[in-house]
């Protein structure tokens, strides 16, 4: 299915999650926040919240440094 992910189109497999999408990603292995359509999804519902055709989606990766 087509969605768009930081601004960009993809196809993504149907029935993909929030927290598959992260994973396709390769973002998996640190804190993000996830924006659905211009809503904020919670992180205890990454793993639930399914993904629609003609979604847009926006992933921020926190990186630490100093």
């Amino acid at each position: 299915m087509k969605v768009q992910v930081n601004g960009e189109a993809r196809d993504i497999p149907a029935d993909t999650t929030i927290r598959a999408l992260i994973e396709l990603e390769g973002l998996a292995g640190g804190p993000v926040a996830v924006e659905q359509n211009g809503e904020i999804v919670k992180r205890k519902d990454h793993a639930t919240t399914a993904i629609v055709e003609d979604d847009v989606i926006e992933i921020v990766h926190f990186v630490g440094g100093g």
